[in-house]
């Protein structure tokens, strides 16, 4: 079975806990917790992943990083995946859990990178074309990237305007080239 399905169904088993225990939102930040402390200590992740370093040093590793900090309904969680030997795909079910999080309150994410940082009405403006087509409440993130010389790229699950300066001139090349 694909990783991805397993979370899937993790993440979901989840959700259903703690909403039965009243606790949703606050899984729901521990869930970001976890998974931005895996993106920034790959450590973490490669010892999690690995078959060398035994299940009860990985459930050792996790209760000293998340014991204190998380609720006990997340905490469980990191202890029935570490004993059914799936703390490999703990990054994957966080991620599947903020996903599932984010579509049963109506949040969409979206992503706007531009040459310069968003001004509070270009920032209104996004979260309204976004908000307009999804109709769901808008959790913008805003990325900089001087290389798009101007103009910006916006991304919404899997779809991507590119409305930048650099993808207009990759064209114009291509054109040229042709």
């Amino acid at each position: 079975m694909s990783v991805g399905i397993v979370a899937a169904r993790y993440a979901k088993s989840l959700i259903e806990l703690a909403k039965e225990k009243n606790v949703l939102e606050v899984v729901y930040e521990d869930m970001k917790l976890f998974k931005d402390t895996a993106e920034k200590n790959r450590g973490l992740m490669l010892a999690l992943k690995s078959p060398v370093v035994r299940h009860e040093k990985k459930l050792a590793i996790l209760k000293a990083l998340f014991k204190e900090r998380v609720n006990a309904v997340s905490y469980s969680i990191f202890t029935i995946i570490t004993k059914k030997n799936r703390e490999s795909i703990l990054d994957s079910i966080a991620e599947e859990f903020i996903t599932s999080y984010n579509l049963f309150q109506g949040i969409q994410k979206a992503t706007v990178v531009t040459t310069t940082p968003l001004t509070a009405d270009l920032r209104k403006k996004f979260i309204d074309i976004v908000a307009g087509t999804s109709g769901k409440t808008i959790q913008l993130e805003e990325k900089v990237d001087p290389n798009l010389i101007g103009g910006y790229v916006l991304r919404v699950d899997d779809r991507q305007l590119d409305a930048s300066l650099r993808s207009r001139l990759n064209e114009l090349k291509l054109e040229l080239a042709n």
